[in-house]
């Protein structure tokens, strides 16, 4: 089956991607590629520690990469501010990856207190490009990446308790969070194209691919050692990221994933996604929440 790969990502050179999540699974994977054709990549991680081994191993098999660290943690906005302030002082950004998430973990709250994966998988992404457009919209051809899942297909908002005070099923509320990242994408991409900005958005998925992500997903920890040889490895999964990020012919608001095994895996293309993850009712009653919870402003007129 014809389809992106790895091997189909251009020279980068010039170009500044920031990563998130970048010291392990898929933003290791797209950093390293991103870095071995040239481009500088910020990883944004929450531990120094572990971004420094990455961009280590990194080096080892990419020589002269040109790769840097910002602190982020996604459970917290305001050290999404201070990453992004970061990121602004930066000569140039052409691509903002928003690739870190949770999946699946017990109750958890933010430091501002809504239930995590809403924050993390959500909100703080949400946050992240609305600071940073105004840095991307500097640069023509620049583009904000969103990571989702082929979950977002079991999403179901309950928008009566979205920050899960009175009920909490922690699969549930991934898919939901998935499913807020595609119709985070709709919305963005209308606003964008309304308004006449230079910046694009894509999203991308990673089929089922072994990553750290699944820490907390009990019987798929266990089962992936048996049946993984079907599914994508880690480098592979990134194959969509990259995809979205860095090929010339990524269409705006358009979608990325795995083709085969009903989008598992394999080589990446245009992905499949639900009749709500592109309701406009959905993504504007979802937009104006985000908004109002992370005080961010993108500056761009709502579309009819």
């Amino acid at each position: 089956m014809s389809g992106f790969t790895a091997q189909d990502v251009p020279e980068q050179t010039g170009k500044t991607f920031l990563v998130t999540g970048a010291n392990t699974g898929l933003g290791y994977e797209a950093s390293k590629v991103l870095a071995a054709h040239g481009g500088r990549v910020l990883l944004a991680c929450r531990s120094k520690g572990k971004a420094e081994t990455a961009m280590a191993r990194i080096r080892a098999e990419v020589p002269g990469a040109d790769l840097d660290f910002v602190p982020l943690d996604q459970a917290d906005l305001a050290s999404v501010r201070a990453c992004a302030a970061q990121a602004m002082a930066e000569p140039r950004l052409d691509v903002l990856v928003n690739n870190a998430g949770v999946m699946v973990p017990p109750l958890e709250r933010t430091a501002q207190g809504h239930e995590l994966q809403f924050g993390v998988n959500h909100l703080a992404p949400f946050a992240l490009t609305g600071l940073l457009l105004p840095k991307l919209a500097e640069t023509p051809g620049a583009r904000v990446v969103i990571t989702a899942s082929l979950a977002h297909k079991g999403g179901n908002i309950d928008w009566d308790d979205i920050d899960a005070h009175r009920s909490y099923s922690r699969t549930q509320r991934y898919s939901d969070s998935k499913l807020m990242n595609l119709l985070h994408l709709f919305e963005l991409d209308r606003r964008l194209r309304a308004s006449g900005s230079p910046v694009m958005a894509a999203a991308c998925h990673p089929g089922f691919a072994k990553t750290d992500l699944g820490r907390h997903s009990g019987p798929f920890r266990v089962l992936f050692p048996l049946v993984g040889w079907l599914f994508n490895n880690a480098a592979q999964g990134a194959w969509p990221t990259l995809q979205a990020a860095a090929w010339p012919g990524t269409e705006p608001g358009q979608f990325y994933g795995p083709q085969s095994m009903g989008g598992a895996s394999g080589v990446s293309g245009v992905a499949e996604r639900t009749a709500q993850a592109r309701d406009p009712m959905l993504a504007r009653r979802l937009w104006d929440i985000s908004a109002d919870m992370t005080g961010v402003d993108y500056g761009l007129r709502p579309v009819d």
